[in-house]
């Protein structure tokens, strides 16, 4: 934890309210009777706990742990006694979780409202939220109510915005798909059409009703309605939007997208595509109008029937690594939904080209987004896109099973021109022998169970009470911190077990104060005194041997890695020239 609060700062204060909030749900169950003033322990703990959830997702589990804590006390103090009847019982209970609930929700909501109203300037990475959040932030995109015009008609120039999931936009360029795949398959060789992450001027396209040529806005705008019948023109090519019975680059079971390219073969352009508006229709039906930033669209192939739609995989090099668009028979998904973000009119022909050339790309005046609007959208994209990694590998990710044993550490920084580095590992000792006690007190457990339940002589009541506290709260906080992982599909380092060795740390001192009781009773005392030493002479030793890797000095030699290379895994970065 020493080298995690200084490189990555949101573990240490989600789990420090998490672990606040288990404190105050605790004190809360020492109240001798219920009284009134317990809600102040309650509020404290849905107060913490909810600081926890707001850093990181996992510190719902120390909220709902801290939930349990006091389910159980009500369950065991309150429920019980004869002296209430089964309305006063079911009033308790309910006005605690009523205060539990309501701290939870009103510091949840408070945290955002005053996250929202002090950070209202635009940063490099809003992109990742919606063409209309962007443009309620100041140097952000434009006001496109007050700026730029809102009905799409035939002749507006548009960009194409991904809407949900990561963010691009619609894009082509004059470099057509090779002739053949490096898997063997034959392409279309026609014009590339990808998912560009960049404003660009290659993003514009121009809405075009079919059959008409000219591409001027006049004061009769023929505006696009829900399910119209358009050409996408793409601007700096002048080429039409397509799509055909073509296998796609990276994805064969769906259609190549591309931009029409008359190489007098028998493939004629397929380049008719229908709007499908998905919200802000309300009661119009098909009367309604396609709006920039508003409204969000699927564009349907009508020669198929299929989906404009993002893949979310990458081109090769001959694609400039950009990402892959295709149309879907799955109609239904996030991926195929679009928007227009930047948006103007033509207003002449002849000066179609600079106009493109001369637009915008980063207006600066905002527009208006109200709170709940950025709330949902904001706790949508932390559901959907902060997870990350799909999974993928990197030279310092490790498995859930690899944390119990120290497998894998993470290196976090190297020196240039010698060996002094920083890797986090934590304490060796300390945390194989927290593991080695985890399975230790769960032996213990057992094994009193089994003792009390043949009803032979065993510990003392009270204790054996302490004993099912201790381990219920620091076994129940660890597996609700790490069984989870087993089912996350995304990379994972050794700090994502963070959260859970905080509680394998509680429970090896709560098993360590048992074994001394233990010791107490059968006169062990001094041996087990000297035993403890002895570990935490070994723990002093271990930290001191392993400083140069969590301070980063001094340097160390080739051998002397070599030296603390106490597992195959542990990769530290040994420089050739040291």
């Amino acid at each position: 934890m020493l080298i995690q609060s200084r490189y990555i700062l949101m573990e240490m204060p989600m789990i420090l309210f998490g672990i606040l909030s288990l404190l105050f749900a605790l004190k809360f169950t020492k109240q001798d009777e219920f009284q009134p003033n317990s809600f102040i322990f309650v509020a404290f703990a849905a107060f913490f706990g909810t600081l926890s959830l707001s850093i990181k997702y996992v510190g719902f589990f120390y909220q709902v742990l801290s939930a349990l804590i006091i389910l159980m006390n009500l369950w065991t103090r309150v429920v019980p006694r004869k002296d209430l009847s089964s309305s006063a019982v079911l009033k308790t209970i309910s006005s605690v979780y009523f205060v539990f609930t309501s701290v939870s929700v009103l510091t949840y909501i408070g945290i955002f409202y005053v996250h929202l109203s002090l950070l209202t300037n635009a940063g490099p990475h809003d992109s990742v939220m919606t063409s209309a959040f962007q443009a309620s932030l100041k140097g952000g995109l434009a006001s496109i109510i007050k700026g730029q015009p809102l009905e799409v008609a035939h002749g507006s120039q548009v960009t194409l915005r991904h809407s949900l999931g990561r963010a691009c936009w619609l894009h082509s360029h004059s470099h057509n798909y090779p002739i053949k795949y490096g898997d063997g398959r034959g392409s279309s060789h026609q014009q590339q059409v990808t998912c560009y992450s960049f404003k660009d001027v290659n993003n514009w396209w121009i809405v075009k009703r079919p059959g008409v040529d000219t591409f001027g806005v006049n004061e009769t705008k023929d505006v696009v309605r829900h399910g119209d019948e358009i050409h996408l023109v793409h601007g700096m090519t002048g080429r039409l939007l397509n799509s055909h019975d073509v296998a796609a680059p990276q994805s064969p079971q769906n259609q190549e997208v591309s931009c029409y390219v008359d190489h007098k073969v028998s493939m004629g352009a397929e380049p008719l595509w229908r709007v499908e508006l998905i919200e802000g229709c309300g009661e119009r039906g098909t009367n309604c109008i396609w709006e920039a930033v508003r409204s969000t669209v699927r564009l349907i192939h009508v020669k198929t029937g299929q989906a404009l739609r993002m893949s979310g995989k990458q081109l090769p090099q001959w694609g400039f690594n950009q990402h892959e668009v295709v149309t879907d028979r799955v109609i239904i998904q996030d991926d195929t939904v679009w928007n227009v973000e930047e948006h103007r009119y033509t207003k002449s022909e002849k000066e179609r080209e600079k106009e493109l050339l001369e637009a915008e790309m980063i207006p600066t005046e905002p527009t208006t987004l109200s709170f709940w609007s950025k709330f949902i959208e904001l706790q949508w994209k932390m559901l959907v896109s902060g997870g990350g990694g799909g999974g993928e590998s990197h030279s310092y990710s490790s498995y859930p099973s690899d944390w119990l044993f120290l497998s894998r550490g993470i290196a976090y920084w190297v020196a240039n021109g010698n060996n002094a580095q920083i890797h986090l590992l934590g304490n060796p000792l300390l945390w194989l022998s927290a593991t080695a006690f985890l399975f230790l007190n769960v032996a213990l457990v057992f094994g009193h169970t089994l003792i009390r339940r043949r009803l032979l002589p065993s510990s003392p009541d009270h204790e054996w009470t302490l004993l099912k506290f201790q381990s219920g709260i620091c076994a129940g906080g660890y597996l609700l911190t790490y069984v989870y992982h087993f089912c996350l599909d995304r990379t994972l380092f050794l700090h994502h077990y963070l959260p859970s060795y905080v509680f394998k740390v509680l429970l090896f001192v709560s098993t360590l104060q048992l074994l001394h009781r233990i010791a107490e009773r059968k006169g062990l005392n001094s041996f087990f005194g000297l035993c403890l030493l002895v570990w935490f002479g070994g723990l002093i030793w271990a930290f001191v041997k392993f400083s140069p890797l969590s301070y980063g000095q001094p340097p160390l030699s080739r051998e002397e890695l070599e030296e603390l290379r106490w597992r195959p895994n542990w990769d530290f970065i040994i420089q050739t020239s040291n």
